[in-house]
């Protein structure tokens, strides 16, 4: 889904002076960064979400931050800057860097097929499965449908669950000849996932963390739903219309055999640290990977505009090609977009599934876009003039 504010980066004009009398409103607590706050609150209010997190981020790491609304609708706790959010199929690109980092290491090549990796139960594969490449299941071109069988594979242990999809998917033909057709696929990731467990003898989750999330001082990681169940703690989920959801904590998701397509939750700041690093990769600057691996990452191998984990689309506010990606467990919204050519990107988190959400997610990408282009713009003319 790409936002139709941040496809044209609106004018945002009036905003700051707007957001003044909301703030100091009971109805919208808010935290962090003025600049941030005043930008979300109208917002928030706009489109009655319950809470929205936002920050803008730079390959020197975070530059802004802010929180605005309550943790649950009918309840006056507000969200906090420790706050953790789900970020739903923005996880998708954390897997795609843990695969990527495998790859550096020659422990898998983006060439490696199902096969390869599972040559014990490769003679129960179907002959189109067991061709399936690492490249295809990343950019959504495995042919694999789109998700697994939830129930069936609904189990607590996701590396168990993981491995049974192996089993049982792959001695089916493929919907579509592998490489030959785009279709998003969860599936896809999940099987990607047990081929990191399969190479590594770890499960996903603790081959992110190692691999991943502790390199980059992301400590605030988990997986699954977001606070202790009964407790508003963190941020609750709430439903398209806005109705929070029966229940939370970590069981609220989906199934942990889906974790490698979307079931991180963290702190904004700490998702900035992942999205600081893709940066820094991007410009060729020292990161966790070799440069070329996120040319690798972010080029659409297959033609159109899905690489790996990301979108690749041109927007002129961000001088060429630029990344994007949401994610929506139907309960919580997120939504980056990241702009190397600028070396700016904008987060937004949302405690809410659904459209609306999507909407007030685009409309704060697009505020936060025009307000980064201006204080760009203000301190260049401030450096032009004291030189």
């Amino acid at each position: 889904m790409v936002g139709r504010f941040a496809s044209v980066a609106a004018l945002w004009t009036g905003v700051l002076n707007a957001a003044g009398p909301l703030l100091n409103s009971h109805a919208t607590p808010a935290a962090g960064d003025h600049a941030v706050t005043n930008l979300l609150a109208p917002i928030c209010a706009k489109h009655h979400v319950p809470a929205m997190a936002a920050a803008l981020v730079t390959s020197k790491g975070l530059i802004a931050v802010g929180v605005v609304g309550t943790r649950k609708r009918g309840t006056e706790t507000a969200a906090t800057l420790n706050d953790q959010w789900h970020l739903g199929s923005d996880t998708k690109a954390m897997t795609a860097t843990l695969v990527a980092k495998l790859v550096e290491e020659r422990r898998l090549k983006w060439d490696s097929t199902l096969g390869e990796v599972f040559a014990d139960l490769s003679a129960e594969f179907h002959p189109e499965a067991r061709a399936i490449t690492v490249l295809q299941l990343l950019s959504h071109r495995s042919g694999l449908k789109p998700n697994p069988d939830l129930v069936v594979y609904g189990g607590a242990d996701g590396a168990k669950e993981r491995l049974r999809v192996v089993k049982d998917e792959l001695s089916h033909a493929p919907k579509h000849k592998p490489g030959t057709h785009y279709e998003y696929s969860n599936l896809g990731y999940s099987i990607v996932g047990a081929m990191t467990e399969r190479v590594t003898g770890k499960s996903w989750e603790q081959e992110m963390q190692d691999e991943v999330f502790r390199p980059l001082g992301m400590t605030s990681v988990g997986f699954g739903g977001t606070g202790t169940s009964g407790e508003v703690d963190q941020p609750w989920g709430h439903k398209h219309d806005g109705q929070p959801v029966a229940a939370n904590g970590p069981a609220m998701d989906n199934p942990p055999v889906l974790s490698p397509a979307g079931r991180v939750h963290c702190t904004i700041q700490d998702w900035a640290k992942f999205i600081a690093d893709q940066l820094r990769g991007a410009r060729g600057e020292p990161a966790l990977l070799q440069p070329a691996t996120y040319q690798k990452l972010h080029t659409p191998p297959f033609g159109g505009e899905y690489a790996l984990g990301w979108l690749a689309v041109d927007r002129a506010w961000g001088g060429g090609t630029v990344l994007n990606h949401n994610g929506d467990n139907t309960m919580n919204f997120a939504d980056v977009w990241v702009a190397p050519r600028r070396d700016f990107a904008v987060l937004v988190c949302v405690n809410q599934s659904g459209h609306t959400a999507f909407e007030a997610s685009d409309e704060a990408v697009t505020a936060l876009i025009t307000f980064h282009m201006a204080e760009t713009r203000r301190a260049e003319a401030a450096e032009r003039k004291t030189n």
